[in-house]
């Protein structure tokens, strides 16, 4: 996994209209499906229902890479009700698996 700054995952979204989230989670999807994660195409993301099937097996997938640090319902109201501060928050239990 590699290490970013939670506060440039929080504040790139705004200066790239949206466009970094879209990559933070392609990217760091990637990351986690080699560490073992079972995370679908990201293409997902773009279709209206499938979306949030994506949303929660991503959610799976940082349960699984954080050693259940933290916890799919944790992480998935984070990144799909809370989508603002939520990557911002993962990313920084991600980074305390990078380390």
């Amino acid at each position: 996994m590699q290490e970013r700054s939670p506060l440039a995952v929080l504040l790139l979204p705004f200066v790239t209209l949206g466009i970094y989230s879209i990559y933070w989670l392609v990217t760091t999807k990637t990351e986690m499906v080699g560490k073992g994660a079972d995370i679908p195409t990201a293409w997902l993301l773009i279709v209206p229902i499938a979306n949030i099937l994506w949303y929660w097996k991503y959610s799976e997938g940082v349960e699984k890479v954080t050693n259940s640090q933290t916890s799919a319902g944790v992480a998935f109201l984070l990144l799909f009700l809370l989508p603002i501060i939520g990557p911002a928050i993962v990313q920084a239990t991600l980074n305390k698996v990078a380390a």
